[in-house]
């Protein structure tokens, strides 16, 4: 993502050439909704101290373009967040552009969505960071959050994340997608499972012309419509956190258990790899270490070899 910075002019904002730190701040919390001083931090600028993030973060609220909330229980730990103002102003920057647009309105819609976001955030950082020890490549803007699909009968599908990453081994390069749910066990386990039933259907779904038409000639089918938007289906990847290991080892069996007795999801599953893994493995030994669990069955692997 190319981003250009912001400089004030008679008529509020407008580009210029070069990408300061506060211009890339405005474009993170466009993309990713909310985020942490410290996620911040790791997201822009791993390298660098806090102090780094101190002055745009206090210009960006002094312009009234971005907001806080004080996290609970949480030694005053600020989720920041755009202003109507910042959403208005990042809504049609070309790197944003067609992403469906989540303005967070007050400090108390902030708090209702920031547990949430906040772990889909922490999801993306442990990608993030074992691409840069590995030398791979996945940024701040190959995290998309809350990607819509149709799956027909006016019903669609909303990945909690699209996940882009480029594998680089010597000379190689190998582009690899997902689509990212994320469980902090807030609902019933089953309904998790469910998800993977709505993943099928996109998988499988091809529209229906509507009406009768005339008879053509024979014609290559047009695909189903996952292929609008990725050449290889995604790849599905469950997250899980926020209960005990015995908890969170009965999901996961559950979601094996979808895979393996639902006839479409068995199917897709003979296509399309899918895993399950705990939040806090993947902060701790990175998503490329043995500790995801193919729902088709299997040793632990890493999520590029499901």
């Amino acid at each position: 993502m190319t981003v250009r910075s912001l400089q004030p002019t008679s008529s509020g904002l407008a580009p210029s050439p070069t990408e300061p730190l506060r211009h890339q701040i405005l474009a993170a919390l466009a993309q990713h909704r909310m985020a942490t001083t410290s996620q911040l931090l790791l997201l822009l600028r791993p390298e660098a101290t806090r102090f780094a993030l101190s002055s745009p973060l206090k210009s960006l609220r002094e312009q009234h373009l971005a907001d806080y909330v004080m996290l609970p229980q949480s030694n005053r730990t600020r989720a920041w967040f755009l202003t109507p103002e910042g959403a208005r102003q990042t809504r049609d920057w070309p790197a944003l552009r067609g992403r469906p647009p989540y303005p967070i309105t007050s400090s108390t819609a902030a708090s209702l969505r920031t547990p949430h976001t906040l772990t889909a955030l922490r999801t993306h950082l442990a990608f993030a960071a074992d691409a840069r020890r590995r030398d791979d490549e996945h940024g701040p803007w190959d995290w998309t959050p809350e990607v819509s699909h149709s799956i027909g009968e006016g019903e669609r599908v909303v990945a909690d994340a699209v996940l882009h990453y480029t594998a680089i081994d010597s000379e190689e390069r190998r582009k690899l997608r997902a689509f990212v749910e994320v469980d902090r066990n807030t609902m019933s386990s089953e309904r998790l499972a469910v998800k993977l039933i709505d993943y099928a259907r996109l998988w499988s779904y091809q529209p229906q012309p509507v009406g009768r038409q005339r008879p053509r000639p024979a014609v290559p089918a047009p695909g189903p419509t996952w292929l609008r938007w990725y050449p290889v289906y995604p790849r599905i990847l469950f997250v899980l956190t926020a209960a005990s290991l015995q908890v969170l080892a009965g999901r996961i069996s559950d979601l094996k258990a979808m895979t393996a007795q639902h006839p479409l999801v068995a199917a897709m599953a003979r296509q399309v790899p899918l895993g399950a893994a705990v939040l806090e493995d993947l902060e701790e030994k990175g998503p490329t270490a043995d500790v995801w669990e193919p729902l088709t069955g299997g040793e632990r692997r890493p999520w590029t070899e499901l």
